[in-house]
């Protein structure tokens, strides 16, 4: 037997099965919201994992065409790895739910989201958190949950619960908010250069449904929930802590993470490591495995105290000082555009490449609404950047994440496909890795659109705030611009892009239960003081405005508007009419379903030549007009010519000469190239060409 719970949620049902399937996983919850259906379960390993030190916790969001309709395409007709999408609505769910476990538990835990059906009015993505928090809450995993999410539009001034798919399609904002029942957790969001209050009540109208939901949660727990089991600890035994402290003092550890030079503190890091292996490897080599995790609590309490009570930061900086920063243009002297930012130990150099719209991204996934995007962002972070050595396989989660705040931070300032039609990629190479190397891939990638000669409507700069919080919701510390040690010994990550205008992206990762408003109200200002001193002080002197042109290793494109009842005569049968224009000119064309052709080449001349045929192609013969026309075919009464691919007509013997002409050869000969006036249409309804009238038509037309 299982029971349904239901509830409303802006307006459309929300129901969760309990106990109808899976019933093996240490919880599942069946969810329902309207026809989205996803089910979430929530399962974890008897004992922890060995020679670890840190939580092993894997969210999985799939994807499974069947749930729109869609047979997967290619030859292998399944599923296979995970979609850009799919990976990044994984790191949604496992952000808010990450910090809520226990910090000292190592057992593997999965959460699992099997997306099986959906409406596109009703977001699977925001069902699988909610689901993922219900199948984690009733099962006896330890979890100081729920949790619950929700997304917020703008549509028209006004702030929409879990926007619907025409919703969505008109919305300023896509903000997604992951709340406890006292707190906000986690905030996601793209914008359309939304000011900072209307983002703060878009959040905090998010968390008031967050707090039904849970409440609606918490009786589901209430019926379902199983006792939660005791676990295995890794904590670091207090001897161990005592033992440490007493040969490396608080004021020697605080020395030794004292320094803006990451290197040098890693090297004191290493030295203290080394002395206390040392001293523990005869009588306590029990404790040697423990020494990294012990070591590093040390440096968090100490860091943790510094600035908190002592307002000193590790690199000696101000509580709001940035640290120091550069930008640069051109420093690749053959692609389309280039820009290089450094902010301290970080520094991103980031290359764009144009090319024609036909180049654009393809997306099989279960969003019919996002077919294709022409803009792409990707991000890399190689070992190099932090030290290391490693081999590359390939971007990871992290990689594919940080790429996405980019390229959502950079989407609404970009021209339209009509101002500007180009596919456009940014790629953003990590030269250096010191803190919020996303942050400064936006302002990289902003500054090389702007070198490449994309139009962009207002260069877009990213900064990141950190947070160190007391014992009371009052004790805490905003920080600006957080480097590494700040964000792994801090309790926040809080991203924030936009322009002089308005915010365009939000990334917030925080490691307690929740922020207060007066947090994120504090982080918000901090964000948007240091955005805009980027923007004036840094950026612009670099590059002011866009270039007026593209580069000169960048492809040309032209773009001619005809009727979209034309599109065939430009294409012709199979193709045959605009494969000839590609092979004359030297081009490549594309047509979009409005009609809008694309010419790109690099010859200007070929780019005009093939303007010029489609012209002629989309362009009825008017009387007095004269037409260029190429001889490819001679009959007795008279020649035919070929104006454009796929558009001909002929000149009668009458019409050749003044004269009489006895044969057509005596004028003309295959191959031809020859201006011919059009008269008109003759009387059987035929248009008619003259070649002995074009300086008499010519002369008209001067007059």
């Amino acid at each position: 037997m299982y029971k349904t719970f239901t509830m409303e949620l802006a307006g459309r049902p929300l129901s969760v099965d309990i106990g109808r399937v899976a019933a093996q996983a240490n919880g599942a919850a069946f969810m329902h919201y309207g026809d989205t259906t996803v089910l979430c379960t929530a399962t974890a390993s008897d004992k922890p994992r060995e020679g670890i030190d840190f939580f092993p916790l894997s969210v999985e969001y799939e994807e499974k065409l069947y749930a729109v309709g869609k047979i997967p395409g290619g030859f292998n007709k399944r599923e296979g790895k995970a979609s850009e999408h799919a990976i990044l609505t994984s790191r949604v769910i496992d952000r808010p739910m990450r910090p809520l476990f226990p910090k000292d538990y190592r057992n593997d835990v999965t959460l699992n989201n099997l997306v099986m059906s959906v409406d596109q009015d009703c977001s699977p993505e925001i069902i699988a958190m909610i689901g993922a928090s219900i199948a984690t809450s009733i099962s006896d995993i330890p979890f100081d949950g729920p949790i619950s999410g929700t997304q917020i539009g703008l549509v028209n001034g006004e702030l929409v619960v879990n926007p619907t798919a025409e919703q969505k399609a008109a919305s300023d904002m896509a903000l997604t908010v992951a709340s406890t029942k006292e707190k906000v957790i986690m905030i996601e969001a793209g914008a359309n250069e939304v000011s900072e209050d209307i983002m703060i009540k878009a959040i905090y109208k998010a968390h008031e449904v967050n707090v039904q939901v849970i409440t609606f949660i918490e009786k589901i727990v209430e019926e379902f929930g199983k006792e939660k089991h005791s676990y295995e600890s890794c904590a670091i035994p207090e001897e161990l802590n005592e033992a440490i402290r007493a040969i490396v003092t608080p004021e020697q550890m605080e020395v030794a993470v004292f320094s803006d030079e990451k290197q040098v503190r890693e090297g004191n890091i290493r030295e203290i490591e080394n002395k206390l292996a040392e001293a523990f490897e005869e009588e306590h080599p029990d404790w040697l495995p423990l020494i990294g995790e012990a070591i590093y609590q040390y440096q968090k309490k100490t860091v943790r105290k510094m600035i908190l009570k002592d307002h000193k930061r590790p690199d000696g900086r101000a509580i709001t000082q940035i640290r120091p920063l550069a930008a640069e243009i051109d420093l690749l002297p053959r692609v389309h555009g280039s820009g290089m930012f450094t902010r301290g130990q970080t520094q991103i150099l980031n290359v764009t490449t144009l090319a024609p719209l036909s180049e654009a991204q393809r997306l099989d996934g279960l969003d019919e609404a996002e077919t294709g995007k022409r803009y792409m962002h990707h991000y890399n972070f190689p070992s190099y950047s932090v030290g290391e050595t490693k081999p590359s396989r390939g971007p990871g989660r992290r990689e594919i994440g940080h790429g996405a705040l980019a390229e959502r931070a950079l989407v609404p300032v970009l021209p339209s496909e009509e101002e500007f039609p180009y596919a456009i990629r940014t790629v953003s190479e990590t030269m250096e890795s010191n803190g919020s190397t996303s942050q400064a891939s936006v302002c990289a990638s902003s500054l090389s659109l702007m070198a490449a000669g994309v139009p962009i409507k207002r260069a877009v700069a990213g900064i990141s705030v950190g947070l160190v919080t007391g014992d009371t919701d009052d004790d805490y510390l905003v920080l600006t611009d957080i480097q590494g040690l700040e964000d792994f010994f801090g309790d926040m990550d809080f991203k924030v892009a936009g322009t002089h205008k308005g915010i365009t992206a939000i990334q917030m990762d925080i490691k307690i239960h929740g922020l207060t408003r007066s947090i994120i109200e504090e982080a918000f200002v901090k964000t948007k003081e240091a955005r805009t001193y980027i923007l004036d002080e840094v950026m612009t002197p670099v590059i002011a405005e866009p270039r007026k042109e593209v580069g000169k290793y960048a492809p040309k494109i032209i773009t001619v508007q005809i009727d979209p009842s034309q599109i065939g005569d430009v294409v012709g049968q199979r193709g045959k009419t605009i494969n000839a224009i590609i092979d004359q000119c030297g081009v490549s064309i594309d047509i979009n379903d409005d009609g809008l052709v694309s010419i790109c080449g690099v010859e200007k001349e070929g780019m005009d030549k093939a303007s010029a045929l489609i012209h002629t192609i989309v362009t009825d013969f008017e009387e007095g007009k004269i037409y260029t026309g190429k001889v490819v075919s001679i009959k007795d009464f008279g020649a035919f010519l070929e104006f454009a691919p796929g558009k001909e007509g002929m000149v009668h013997i009458s019409k050749l000469a003044k004269e009489r002409v006895k044969t057509v050869e005596d004028v003309l000969t295959l191959g031809d190239v020859i201006e011919v006036a059009c008269l008109g249409k003759d009387k059987m309804g035929r248009i008619s060409f003259s070649l002995k009238d074009v300086e008499r038509y010519k002369n008209k037309a001067a007059e």
